[in-house]
């Protein structure tokens, strides 16, 4: 009696131990590596991650493109360059993870990026901000955005206010020297002045002196870009403790206001004034759908930009799976990725081809108290935005 092809097929599998429903559950299973802060003072980032990426999938009937996804969540900690290549290893090499998301760093994003180059790993990044973190391999595709991003319209809108004495006052890290740099180049080129530029600490929590710096200035306004948790409420305090509202100097910011931290702030926050491509607030069936998704998977989660920067980037990666038909195939991934545009919680997006960063609305946002809770109310839209620092 001869053997039939499936016969001889389902030994050979016998043999080694394995089943066919064994393999193709393995076939049909996407693997999802999320790195990020899960302890330590940032480990909101790593909450939000999750419950955006896990609440993405649950709107998709528990699959993307038909396949079953396993996330693996690790924990960097907080800035830990090291650290996150070692994660990042091990779920390529280890692990075997199809695509990579999260990093909230720059530092960390930047480490890992000779990894995912050779490996062909796509990584989706839902938050850090430097603009050259994606130069450094064409594995990245953010779904964030840059501080040039933001803050150019911010400065072409402070030009416009009549402002011509401006203080920038940035964490000294990547994003802040982002921030500084787009702002004084912008405001600089409409006529306007920074009188002086402050460099802050990452590691400080005293944000006194360099308010008194600020306020002493003769300033009409600062421009400050922190990191978001601890720092925006410590500097947001002093800002407000220190008299410097009325002293008559505008606070002009980014993620400064936070919805995370909203709350947190008071009520003398009200008036503060960012330009940022995200707000809770945001008036959208999409944005609707999403804050839903988002409590029901998580009812402690808020709506910001970490969690909507990862709700996207699951999307790029549910586009990416349906273009490979779930199989491994990270340059097919990655072309597909650069031709996708859609209707996003914070409104209408696309992959910039070539950059591989998104392209998005910026708005003017000012706090307000409305039914008893503080959001950031778009005032206007300064429409889509590159990033402005891509070609600098």
């Amino acid at each position: 009696m001869t053997l039939t092809r499936r016969a001889i097929s389902c030994a050979l599998l016998a043999a080694s131990g394995l089943s066919l429903a064994t393999m193709a559950a393995q076939a049909q299973t996407v693997k999802v590596g999320i790195v990020g802060p899960f302890s330590g003072p940032f480990a909101h980032y790593g909450a939000l991650f999750k419950a955006a990426a896990e609440g993405y999938v649950a709107t998709q009937g528990g699959k993307l493109a038909g396949k079953d996804i396993e996330f693996i969540y690790r924990d960097t900690g907080g800035p830990n360059p090291g650290q996150t290549k070692t994660l990042v290893q091990e779920l390529i090499v280890k692990d075997k993870v199809d695509y990579l998301g999260g990093f909230v760093f720059t530092p960390n994003a930047m480490a890992v990026a000779p990894l995912i180059q050779q490996s062909r790993t796509p990584a989706v990044i839902f938050n850090a901000a430097t603009s050259a973190i994606t130069d450094k391999s064409e594995y990245f595709i953010r779904t964030s955005y840059t501080l040039w991003q933001v803050t150019v319209p911010m400065a072409q809108w402070a030009a416009k206010q009549n402002m011509k004495k401006v203080v920038t006052a940035v964490t000294d890290y990547g994003p802040g020297i982002d921030a500084e740099t787009a702002f004084k180049s912008e405001f600089t080129k409409l006529g306007g002045t920074v009188v002086e530029s402050i460099r802050m600490p990452i590691a400080t929590t005293d944000f006194g002196p360099f308010v008194q710096r600020i306020k002493a200035s003769g300033a009409q306004a600062v421009y400050t870009f922190l990191p978001g948790g601890p720092p925006n409420l410590g500097f947001v305090k002093a800002y407000n403790e220190n008299g410097l509202a009325k002293a008559g100097v505008q606070f002009l910011g980014t993620a400064e206001t936070d919805e995370f931290d909203l709350q947190k702030l008071g009520d003398a926050a009200i008036g503060l004034t960012t330009a940022f491509h995200y707000s809770g607030a945001h008036d959208s069936p999409e944005n609707r759908q999403f804050t839903a998704a988002l409590k029901k998977q998580d009812p402690n989660a808020v709506a910001n930009y970490a969690s909507v920067g990862a709700w996207d980037g699951m999307h790029v990666i549910h586009k990416m799976i349906e273009a490979t038909g779930g199989q491994k195939d990270g340059l097919k991934a990655v072309t597909a990725a650069r031709a996708l545009k859609w209707e996003s919680p914070r409104g209408p997006v696309r992959i910039d081809a070539k950059t591989r960063h998104i392209v998005q609305n910026v708005y003017l946002r000012k706090v307000e108290k409305v039914g008893g809770l503080l959001v950031n109310k778009e005032i206007q839209s300064f429409g889509a935005h590159i990033d402005h620092g891509l070609d600098k």
